[in-house]
């Protein structure tokens, strides 16, 4: 069973969210569930440049792993202010250290967003009790 940190908010496509940091800033990566569900990633590009703005459920990326190739979306709305290259560069640091080292991107909020799971949701959600 993933592991599935209480201080942090979901998506239904397996996003994680951090609460918001200073100066107005989210982070963002993807769940555990969802690196372990695709397996080993190899590969993993984020679209929007830093600068970009995105609103909440644009496709902003991808990650490929052995399996399969899955879409990455914003689960919210704003600037991207920051892109993990490390995470670019290193995609094994999303199976390795979904929740840490291996986030995508940080972006400057706009609005209040919506639609975001707790833990508890995303937990009945990932058990097949959604």
């Amino acid at each position: 069973m993933s592991i599935i940190p209480e201080d942090l908010q979901y998506t239904k496509e397996h996003e994680w969210v951090s609460g918001v940091e200073d100066g107005g800033t989210i982070t963002v990566g993807i769940t555990a569930f969802a690196a372990e569900s695709l397996g080993e990633v190899v590969y993993v590009q984020i679209q929007p440049e830093v600068g970009a703005t995105v609103a909440a459920g644009d496709a902003v990326g991808e990650v490929e792993s052995t399996k399969s190739v899955s879409d990455i979306f914003a689960p919210v709305g704003g600037e991207v202010v920051e892109i993990n290259q490390a995470a670019v560069d290193d995609p094994s640091l999303i199976n390795n250290d979904p929740y840490g080292d291996g986030w995508l991107f940080r972006v400057r909020l706009e609005g209040t967003p919506d639609d975001l799971l707790s833990a508890e949701e995303y937990t009945a959600l990932t058990s097949g009790e959604s």
